[in-house]
């Protein structure tokens, strides 16, 4: 279910876009929620699901989250990156729940801002901070019949 920002700002707040749902999620509608005439720049992250994590082979993931304060975490980092970044006008964030098979598209984000150097800090800012504050869990199924749920924060370290 949509939850758009309700706190009056001349910076379009209204219009931000968070979702959480088991539907497959749409870059098509997630570019359409961040676009606006003033946008110079539009800057979309894309997470799938992909075939290993640390050289273990995965057959495919299951999302859960605890989705009112997984949506207030969101409406909080649109709050964070307006703060640091006052340009950015759009700010949307879908994240899929259930069961996904690889390739499969989990998290996307996308910033809308004149220029694209705010775009792209401000994106990479609300991934870092969801994955590492949003109660969302995912569990990895892997080939050899196991699995594990672990906090999608205490996934991957990739670039600290």
């Amino acid at each position: 279910m949509p939850l758009s920002s309700m706190a009056p700002s001349s910076t379009s707040q209204t219009d931000d876009h968070f979702l959480i749902t088991f539907a497959p999620l749409s870059l098509e509608d997630l570019y359409r929620h961040a676009d606006h005439s003033h946008n110079g720049a539009i800057v979309v992250m894309s997470g799938t699901v992909r075939d290993q994590t640390d050289g273990q082979e995965v057959l495919s993931l299951e999302y859960q989250a605890y989705e009112p304060m997984a949506l207030k975490v969101f409406q909080t980092i649109a709050t964070e990156i307006r703060q640091r970044w006052p340009e950015v006008n759009r700010i949307a964030i879908h994240h899929r729940t259930g069961h996904l098979k690889i390739s499969e598209i989990s998290v996307l984000v996308a910033i809308g801002c004149p220029h694209r150097s705010e775009a792209f800090a401000a994106c990479q800012y609300a991934i870092d901070t969801l994955k590492h504050n949003a109660p969302i869990w995912k569990k990895e199924h892997w080939a050899d019949g196991s699995s594990s749920w672990v906090n999608i924060g205490a996934c991957e370290q990739e670039n600290p």
